[in-house]
C-alpha cells in the first residue's frame, strides 16, 4: 500500500511530517482490521473552493465539506483512492467543535479510510458507527504514541 500526499493549502501550526507519519501508521491498522486491502491512497489537502467544484462536479452536492472519498476497484482485488480534504473546513470544524486542529484533521482522514472500508454515514445510527469506529482509531493511535514514548 502506498500513500500520497498533495499539499495544495498552507496548513498552518501542522507538523507536516510529523502528521504524514501518523497517517501512516493508521492507515494499515484500519485495513487490517476492517479487513481491506488498498493499493494507491492518495490524500489532497485542498480548500473550500475546491472541494465545492468536486462536490457538485461528482456528487451533484453544491455546498462545501469536510471531505470527499473517492475509490477505484483496480486489477490486483484491492482499492485505489483519492480523497480531498478541505483545510478551511477542517479548521472551522475544529474552533466549531473544541479541538485541536491535528486531531480534527486525523479524525476526518480516519473517516475516509473507513468510507473505503465500506462504512456509510448517511443516516444517524450509520454516523454513530462511523464515530464509534473513528475514536476508536484515533484512540489506538494515541495509545501508540504513549508506548513509543
Amino acid at each position: 500500500m502506498v500513500v500520497n500526499f498533495l499539499f495544495d493549502s498552507v496548513i498552518p501550526h501542522l507538523e507536516k511530517n510529523n502528521f504524514k507519519k501518523l497517517v501512516r501508521k493508521i492507515i494499515p491498522v484500519i485495513l487490517r482490521d476492517e479487513k481491506v486491502v488498498c493499493g494507491t491512497i492518495n490524500i489532497r489537502f485542498c480548500n473550500d473552493k475546491e472541494i465545492r467544484t468536486f462536490n457538485k462536479k461528482y456528487l451533484a452536492h453544491d455546498y462545501e465539506t469536510d471531505i470527499l472519498t473517492f475509490y477505484y476497484g483496480n486489477d490486483v482485488n484491492s482499492i485505489d483512492s483519492d480523497i480531498l480534504i478541505s483545510i478551511d473546513t477542517i479548521l472551522k470544524n475544529s474552533k466549531r467543535f473544541r479541538t485541536h486542529f491535528e486531531n480534527e484533521l486525523l479524525r476526518v482522514v480516519i473517516h475516509g479510510i473507513l468510507h473505503l472500508c465500506g462504512f456509510k454515514d448517511s443516516d444517524k445510527s450509520q454516523k454513530a458507527l462511523m464515530r464509534k469506529k473513528e475514536n476508536l482509531y484515533l484512540k489506538k493511535l494515541k495509545d501508540d504514541a504513549g508506548q513509543s514514548n
